[in-house]
């Protein structure tokens, strides 16, 4: 199921102005198991699970119109989270990679951003090419952690949906 959920978006996506969508290359080893984390409507929450300081041990998103989508990784302890504000949205993921993913920075439209995670490692540094595009999903694969990460860019379209 969630896989045509995903091909139902890059379609959609596909069929309207090429520059409204835009992906960032996958960074991490990419072992194990593939994952898309996807919903309907706007991103409206991050989860981040990071375990002993050092590396990311879980997420999550939420959207707007259909909850928080599964955990990618572990849950452990209390989460760090960032609650996104009306009309704010998630313009870069930034971090650094080994094996694992080992750290994951959120950064909004107005400027707030969340760090978890340990900084050592390879950086990376996703964002759109449309200046008005945000974060719509995330994927990558999973190996009992999260090894790899991609960020898919588009337009939130508000006139067909908005909360």
């Amino acid at each position: 199921m969630r896989h045509i959920a995903v091909f139902a978006l890059l379609t959609a996506c596909a069929l309207a102005d090429d520059s409204h969508y835009s992906f960032s290359r996958s960074v991490g080893s990419g072992y194990g198991t593939s994952y898309s984390v996807i919903g309907e409507g706007r991103i409206k929450a991050v989860r981040v699970w990071e375990i002993y300081s050092n590396y990311i041990y879980g997420f999550q998103l939420r959207y707007s119109d259909s909850g928080w989508a599964p955990v990618v990784g572990y849950v452990s302890g209390e989460p760090q989270e960032l609650e996104l504000f009306e009309g704010e949205r998630i313009i870069q993921v930034s971090g650094k990679y080994t094996h694992y993913i080992q750290s994951l920075i959120f950064v909004t439209s107005n400027g707030r951003s969340l760090h978890v995670g340990e900084a050592s490692g390879h950086s990376f540094n996703m964002y759109p090419t449309h200046p008005d595009a945000e974060l719509r999903f995330l994927s990558g694969s999973v190996s009992g952690l999260p090894t790899s990460i991609q960020a898919h860019w588009a337009i939130f379209d508000t006139e067909i949906t908005d909360n």
